[in-house]
């Protein structure tokens, strides 16, 4: 028995493919693997549809089938119940498809597999060919097929055979207006409403540079044919490629669309185990949600969609080089400095080879570190310029195995292309990470650009973004690259507002801030060392100015040596890949955000991430910072990330860090808005030892910092505008363990200044004394008076005033502090030594036991006037007469 059938959810190129094979395979029998888009059920019950001699799956004799031809479909895991014949010896296949992308896992002993608009075509071109006739019903039938997989002849993958095949079948009687009633319908009220739901949710979204739009709806019944809303939506709103993602209750319906050839939505949705071809695709999913769906769309199209590139797209400037004059011992300095594996040699501008590091290692291996690089460079290499198309260099790199490409402009060396930079677009989010060496410059992630210039006009100010506006147009004027980076663009993206904004220039930072000073009547504090300015406004409002720039360590710890380089590089020497991002502001491309780490994708999976395994070797720091936006934002520490901070703390690299380093980061964490999960965050990852060595996180630490929290809370509630610094409540809570002598080497380690530090330790020191005199008249009496309260207490900061209310445990003590705070903080006597003179007291000791007995009374609610205390204060100067 000989059966023609096509893939499940059947549409018009199954059909009129189906009846073309009729033609060619006259003995055999037509079934449909499972069920019809909706178009092709109308079609069966308004046209004379019924007349063709379709058989039901279910009713055919699987074990008698010898021959299964197949249309528009490679897959077994699309035909339904005749899947269970595919492995069975002795039954052959004959395939039609014109899906050549498509692999699947029917092996065919015939038929014919070709690129072209439709399957249809694929069937007519050999029916012409056999000068086998059709009739005007079997010609509409098939041109239905064509103008449905075309677009009505319009689809970027329609080919001349497409057109030959509509032509022939015109003449064999095709009814274009049977074609046209059936490929353009009306929508139902279920359509439209869908339409709507769809419409609202369209977003469109930039992935390696390609704008790919998504719509998304959930309904709670099944609503047929969403294959011509994709095509409305599409045309509506002018579309390259789109993605629908409905929900109909059991099942996630998927319709893509393309008219790029970066985007082959067939391919993607292969993924999902839909099919298509690059223009039009389709899948259904169970199990998951649209969300989940959406999700591993964009992964998916992160991994599949590579726009065309030439050199200048990747190039990496400016060029670090090597001078034909070093060594070969000098080169390895510099290819460790720089974290490269291979560099140019110039010489007076020309450049007369590469030198990698293998060659370098190998040098120096045989005791040739003091000849000269000119002795074992490379002397051939390719010479590209910007406009270099990716694929030659793919060529030449992978080809013959190089790891550099020079780029040109002219004979100018204008930019470097690396093997990494070539993998990196090649085979950008393929490979599983987990696997490999963790280290973002050599991720596979290509540069991801979107405009955000309506961000910019929604999130921020008018004064703000004018601002924005004056930084591009003095770059303009200057003719250099400005970003605005880091944080700023972060917290914008996060919807958290921030006003600290740091400017990137790629060239002379300094000039760009003075240049623009001079423009808008600003002043400028500059750092010609750095290459760094702060622009100051009138208004007060300041910008940071830095030329872009790289930065070496010479060892853990230390300070960063600095020099000029790429935009690129300037992020890449970063803390975490969230703070990477960069917007342009120059008028051409203003709000146009620059991703190289995949910022972007960290911030929407809440990752905190480092750049590369050495981040916390060279700069400990950062262990601390990761701590603080974890907590700040909420996020989680990359897995990664957490093993390299347990590494350095294992290998003590926290201990080579200045006093006032670490007490700059430790500070900015106390200073948090809860700093509890910090705290513990870092007892967990054992950072407690760096403040103090036996530091950790007990039971009744935590319960002080629980507390402390508590009593901040309600001081800052007080609204009493008594400035003081969290800080330092929380870090005395913290070190309350710690002995005296303890608490002054901590101090010491952290670099307090010796006054503060000595205040502290005294004050701290007394703490016990008050706690123990305060607790004493609680629990014996008497009860202390109210004057009492003020002079034990007046004498201290608020913070040693807050830390007593925490490491009390008697209420008392608490409501002691606090009328001190409400009530008694501020009172002063209205009488002065003007009032005494008049009373005819002398001046001397009686002036301040006068007013102090004045005062005393006024504390204690003795007095509730100006009279009162006069009244007092003549009974006493009475007595010293």
């Amino acid at each position: 028995m000989e059966v023609i059938t096509t893939h499940v959810n059947a549409d018009f190129d199954c059909l009129g493919a189906m009846v073309a094979a009729k033609k060619l395979y006259p003995d055999a029998l037509m079934a449909f693997s499972g069920s019809q888009e909706k178009s092709m059920r109308d079609f069966f019950l308004k046209s004379t549809g019924y007349a063709l001699d379709f058989k039901k799956a279910k009713d055919i004799d699987l074990s008698n089938i010898s021959l299964l031809i197949l249309v528009d479909c490679q897959h077994s895991s699309r035909i339904g119940r005749f899947s269970e014949i595919v492995t069975r010896p002795g039954v052959k296949f004959h395939i039609y498809d014109h899906h050549t992308e498509t692999h699947g896992d029917i092996r065919p002993s015939a038929g014919e597999i070709r690129e072209c608009g439709s399957s249809t075509t694929i069937l007519s071109k050999i029916l012409m060919e056999k000068r086998i006739s059709v009739t005007p019903t079997e010609a509409t039938l098939m041109m239905l097929g064509i103008y449905e997989d075309t677009g009505n002849l319009t689809f970027p993958s329609t080919t001349v055979d497409d057109y030959r095949a509509a032509a022939w079948l015109l003449e064999q009687g095709a009814s274009l207006n049977t074609v046209s009633d059936f490929i353009t319908q009306e929508l139902t009220a279920e359509q439209i409403s869908l339409l709507n739901d769809l419409l609202k949710s369209l977003k469109t979204t930039t992935i390696n540079g390609v704008d790919i739009s998504f719509a998304q709806a959930s309904v709670d019944y099944y609503i047929g044919d969403i294959a011509v809303l994709s095509h409305m939506i599409r045309d509506m709103e002018n579309l390259d490629a789109l993605f629908l993602v409905v929900d109909m209750g059991k099942r996630v319906y998927l319709v893509a669309r393309s008219r790029l050839p970066e985007v082959d939505v067939g391919a993607v949705l292969r993924e999902f185990g839909g099919g298509g071809h690059p223009h039009a695709a389709s899948a259904t999913v169970k199990d998951l949600t649209v969300i989940q769906v959406i999700s591993q769309l964009e992964e998916r199209l992160r991994i599949q969609v590579n726009p065309k590139r030439t050199a200048a797209d990747i190039m990496s400037s400016p060029v670090k080089i090597v001078s034909a004059t070093a060594t070969i011992a000098e080169a390895r300095e510099l290819l460790t400095r720089y974290n490269v594996n291979a560099m140019p040699v110039l010489s007076e501008g020309e450049m007369l080879g590469i030198i990698s590091r293998r060659i370098v290692e190998k040098s120096l291996y045989h005791n040739l570190g003091n000849l000269p690089v000119t002795a074992y460079m490379h002397t051939e290499f390719l010479r590209a310029d910007p406009r270099t198309p990716l694929t030659d260099i793919q060529d030449y790199i992978v080809g013959l195995e190089r790891r550099l490409v020079p780029v040109f402009k002219d004979t100018t060396l204008v930019g470097v292309i690396t093997r990494t930079d070539l993998l990196r677009v090649m085979y950008a989010g393929v490979h599983n990470r987990s696997h490999g060496v963790y280290d973002i410059a050599r991720e596979d992630i290509p540069v991801r650009k979107r405009q955000m210039e309506t961000v910019l006009q929604k999130r921020l100010s008018e004064r703000v973004f004018a601002k924005l506006r004056e930084l591009g147009e003095t770059g303009d004027l200057l003719d250099l690259p400005v970003y605005v980076v880091g944080g700023f663009v972060r917290d914008l993206i996060l919807g958290v507002e921030n006003l600290d904004i740091d400017v990137t220039v790629e060239g002379d930072g300094i000039l760009f801030a003075e240049t623009l000073a001079k423009a808008h009547g600003c002043r400028v504090k500059s750092h010609h060392k750095f290459g760094t300015a702060v622009i100051v406004f009138p208004d007060g409002f300041k910008i940071d100015v830095a030329s872009t720039r790289l930065e070496f360590y010479s060892s853990p710890g230390a300070l960063p040596t600095v020099e000029r380089s790429s935009l690129k590089m300037d992020l890449y020497r970063r803390d975490f890949t969230i703070n990477t991002l960069a917007l342009r502001l120059n008028m051409q491309d203003f709000g146009v955000l620059v991703d190289y780490f995949s910022a972007q994708r960290d911030l929407q999976a809440k990752v905190i991430r480092v750049l590369h395994n050495l981040s916390f070797v060279e700069d400990p720091t950062r262990v601390f910072r990761a701590l603080r936006f974890e907590q700040r934002l909420g996020f989680r520490i990359a897995k990664h990330t957490e093993n390299l901070i347990i590494n350095a703390v294992k290998m003590n690299f926290l201990n080579k860090l200045g006093g006032k380093r670490l007490l700059t980061e430790l500070v900015i964490i106390l200073k948090e808005k809860e700093p509890l999960r910090a705290i513990e965050r870092m007892a967990s990852l054992g950072l407690l030892q760096f403040i103090y060595p036996d530091l950790k996180m007990t039971p009744e630490i935590r319960k002080m910092l629980e507390e402390t929290a508590k009593i901040v809370a309600w001081f800052d509630f007080l609204y009493l505008e008594r400035p003081y610094e969290k800080w330092v409540v929380y870090f005395l809570a913290l070190c309350d363990p710690l002995s005296n002598e303890q608490f002054m080497e901590t101090c010491t380690r952290l670099s307090l200044s010796e006054q503060y530090r000595n205040k502290l330790f005294k004050m701290r020191d007394k703490v016990d004394l008050i706690l123990e005199n305060m607790q004493r008249r609680i629990i014996r009496g008497p009860k202390m008076k109210r004057s009492e309260i003020f002079f034990l207490l007046d004498e201290f900061p608020v913070e040693i005033l807050l830390y007593i209310m925490v490491k009390t445990k008697v209420e008392g003590v608490k409501k002691y502090v606090s009328l001190y705070f409400t009530q008694l903080h501020g009172v002063r006597p209205t009488i002065t030594g003007e009032d005494l003179k008049e009373m005819g007291v002398p001046a001397g000791p009686a002036f301040k036991k006068i007013i102090d007995k004045v005062f005393r009374a006024r504390l204690d609610d003795e007095t509730l006037t100006r009279d009162d205390e006069l009244r007092i204060a003549r009974k006493e100067a009475g007595r010293h007469k």
